[in-house]
């Protein structure tokens, strides 16, 4: 078995409202020098060592991202 890690991300043009309000919040709690947050999803897939980088590359692109609006990043990591 292999563990697999998808990132998904609001690609650059696109608004990130959630990003946004963390960017917002964070001056208030006394942070500073955070001029920009971008707030995606991981997804961890335990997955057969048989199941191929394509295979990955399409359950991400059909699954768990919307490609019209996100981008996506499939990497394999030690269990």
């Amino acid at each position: 078995m292999a563990r697999v890690v998808v990132d998904v991300m609001p690609k650059q043009e696109i608004l990130d409202p959630q990003g946004q309000a963390v960017a917002n919040a964070l001056p208030r709690l006394g942070f500073e020098g955070i001029s920009e947050v971008r707030q995606g999803k991981r997804f961890e897939l335990e997955v057969a060592d048989s199941v191929d980088d394509a295979t990955l590359a399409r359950i991400a692109e059909t699954l768990l991202a919307n490609p019209v609006i996100e981008d996506f990043a499939v990497r394999r990591v030690d269990a």
